[in-house]
């Protein structure tokens, strides 16, 4: 799992340059998702409100997302992310993980 976490994580130096992919749909639904909680995931981490334990189940989740209800190739998602991440304040990031964390397992599940 850290080794997964690990290569989703790492710049696009191991992926080559990302091709620019539009999603849409469930798939733009499910890197919302994604998103939110590997941002939550940091952002709690960072301010010592979770362990990282807890960080790294996190981001295996987000991981999960990508991987089963996601298209393209690590780097487009990894991009995709990076996008979704810019568009959204921390404070709106937290707020969407109190509102649509639990949906977003039951809409996009990892198991």
């Amino acid at each position: 799992m850290r080794l997964l976490l690990s290569a989703l994580l790492c710049g696009s130096v191991l992926w080559g340059p990302a091709h620019a992919l539009t999603y849409e749909g469930e798939e733009a639904a499910a890197l919302r998702c994604a998103n939110m909680i590997a941002y939550t995931a940091v952002t709690l981490a960072r301010a010592d409100m979770i362990g990282e334990d807890e960080k790294t189940i996190m981001l295996g989740v987000t991981v999960l997302i990508l991987e089963r209800h996601v298209s393209g190739t690590r780097a487009q998602k990894k991009s995709a992310m990076g996008k979704m991440r810019d568009r959204r304040s921390i404070d709106q990031t937290l707020e969407d993980y109190r509102k649509h964390a639990a949906q977003c397992l039951v809409q996009f599940p990892i198991n």
